[in-house]
């Protein structure tokens, strides 16, 4: 008899997240394991600015916060934490947790990897780090380890360890890998899997979603669920919508395997619960991400308010006015963001934004006297001239690049709880025998709507779902539908060229559309879209979250019947006497 299936949860999907849950999963039903996701991009930009003022920083100090309060309560029950807050300094993270069980009188045992940091990498580099994978997981969970903290591992990598682990599985067992690795892909953005950030959100009571766990099998099948009572809903939808973000194609590339997302099948399985089945695994690349930070340069920012007529004239005034002081920065950012509206009701939504942002080597040249230059037309520039705050120094700003190594030369390294090092080696990147498997046929490529019928003019979003992100300076948006009847209009509909006229900053840019038919999505890719990554802060919305939601916003012509019905009108009679105007 195999053994039971792994109940694995998350309790946090970034640095900054709830404080409170990992004592709510913790109370909120029985776990085996449960992990914490800490690190992004712009989080290991952060960690590296604490390690340049002390050394023995560079980890989620929240963390221990949390640890603080909740490390007793998992040793009771009997539950392995396994968490990437370690982040550039996984040792001392580690030290800090056995300190802190030490004066609370809990007898945990302690396992970190390391290996990941590859500095010093470059000139100019503040942080290099390498994605590892599960492996040096496993290997601390297999020597004992209540608590296992790692560095940069790659988010999956928290869930395929311990299942891995849990299961004995071999570095060549690619489905079952792979279906791990979903699962935690699932899991490592927390509550965007139960509700959060989604779509269809007014079907839903999100305003406080439980974090997901998922139940995982020996065949690496898996369920998504969450904790009885906790708010939020786990369905096919939210479940799809997690499964599309950040990522860039049919192949989601990982060190330990490549999972085959145009295999991945889901169907409901209960309340709240929905099955994950039919990932398809093949072996990972040869080589490993790195992600290399570094301080870009010095930032500033002004916003101008104009309100009421004229606004257009308004804006050339001030940056007429601001040439001269701007002639000599490196880069000038002007966005005009017309808020406000015709006869409005109150000054703000009579009001339009105007934003400069300003980059430059120096910070003297983007600091304060830039933006006291701007304060100083408060006198003498367009009528009602007020701006969003006051005038502030320069802010220093990263740059995040990705590139590649060849695994073998990376260290991956298990330290484990008697403190004795254990390589972990690169796995195999070239097929063995493949585990027996069957792989369900995909389904039929769909009949688009025949030409003719009636359409409406309305929002994409009626009908279909987004989801969109950043790696990097790229972006991706994922788009789906929730039934088989709208997914033929969406697949013919939708194309690359549609995008990019529906969303025009994309246009000039080498955007790649892939199909995921048994999750009725396409994906697209938008390299470039986010220039120098988040936190160089090129583009509005820096890390392209709302980017989904704008194209949902856009307008094309819908088959007429693909559009959800009007509710029957309120019959005012039966309406509440408390609710009547």
């Amino acid at each position: 008899m195999g053994r039971r299936p792994l109940r694995i949860a998350n309790a946090s999907g970034f640095y900054g997240d709830r404080l409170g849950a990992l004592r709510e999963m913790l109370t909120g039903g029985p776990l085996d394991v449960l992990t914490g996701d800490y690190l992004a991009e712009l989080t290991m930009l952060i960690l590296g600015r604490d390690r340049l003022k002390d050394p023995g920083l560079g980890y989620a100090k929240t963390f221990l916060r949390q640890l603080e309060d909740c490390l007793g309560l998992a040793h009771e029950k009997g539950v392995r934490i396994v968490t990437n807050a370690g982040g550039l300094n996984p040792a001392a993270l580690a030290a800090a947790v056995r300190e802190l069980a030490a004066k609370a009188g809990v007898p945990v045992t302690v396992a970190h990897v390391e290996g990941d940091d590859l500095m010093p990498y470059e000139e100019g580099a503040l942080t290099a780090n390498a994605y590892l994978g599960g492996a040096g997981i496993t290997a601390c969970l297999r020597a004992g380890a209540d608590v296992v903290v790692t560095g940069r591992v790659t988010d999956a990598a928290l869930v395929s360890g311990p299942a891995a682990w849990w299961f004995d599985w071999g570095p060549e067992e690619y489905d079952r890998l792979a279906g791990a690795v979903v699962a935690g892909h699932v899991l490592e953005c927390g509550t965007q899997a139960t509700g959060g950030n989604y779509s269809f959100f007014t079907a839903h009571d999100v305003r406080r979603p439980g974090f997901p766990l998922a139940e995982i099998s020996a065949d690496g099948t898996a369920v998504i669920t969450k904790h009885p009572g906790t708010g939020g809903a786990v369905t096919p939808g939210t479940v799809t919508a997690q499964l599309l973000y950040e990522t860039q194609g049919a192949r989601y590339l990982g060190p330990d395997v490549t999972a085959r997302l145009d295999t991945v099948r889901l169907e409901p399985d209960g309340e709240d619960r929905v099955r994950i089945s039919g990932t398809v695994g093949e072996p990972p690349p040869a080589t490993l991400k790195v992600g290399v930070t570094r301080i870009g340069g010095w930032r500033n920012e002004v916003v101008f308010v104009l309100t009421g007529l004229d606004v257009e004239a308004k804006a050339a005034l001030v940056r007429e006015q601001l040439a001269g002081p701007l002639a000599g920065v490196a880069s000038v950012r002007w966005t005009l963001a017309r808020t406000d509206h015709e006869d409005a009701a109150t000054e703000e939504t009579a009001s339009a934004l105007l934003r400069l942002v300003v980059r430059d080597a120096s910070p003297d040249r983007v600091g304060r006297a830039l933006t006291s230059a701007a304060i100083e037309l408060a006198l003498g520039s367009y009528p009602g001239f007020h701006v969003t705050s006051p005038p502030g120094p320069a802010q220093p700003y990263g740059v995040f690049a990705s590139a590649t190594v060849p695994a073998g030369r990376v260290p991956h390294t298990a330290v484990l709880p008697d403190g004795a090092r254990l390589p972990v080696p690169a796995p195999p990147a070239a097929p063995g025998t493949p585990p027996t498997r069957t792989v369900l046929p995909a389904p039929p490529a769909p009949t688009a709507p025949a030409p003719g019928a009636p359409t409406t003019r309305a929002p994409l979003g009626l009908v279909a779902g987004a989801r969109s992100g950043d790696k990097g300076g790229d972006a991706n948006i994922g788009v789906w539908t929730e039934d088989d009847a709208a997914w033929p209009w969406l697949r013919a509909t939708l194309t690359t060229e549609r995008l990019q006229a529906l969303l025009p900053e994309t246009a000039v840019l080498p955007v790649t559309r892939h199909e995921l038919p048994n999750l009725r999505a396409l994906n697209f890719t938008v390299p470039g879209l986010l220039g120098d990554g988040v936190a160089a802060g090129h583009r509005f919305d820096p890390q392209a979250k709302a980017l989904g939601e704008w194209l949902r916003a856009r307008h094309l012509d819908v088959p007429t019947h693909l559009l959800p019905t009007a509710p029957d009108p309120v019959d005012p009679s039966a309406t509440p006497e408390g609710l009547r105007s």
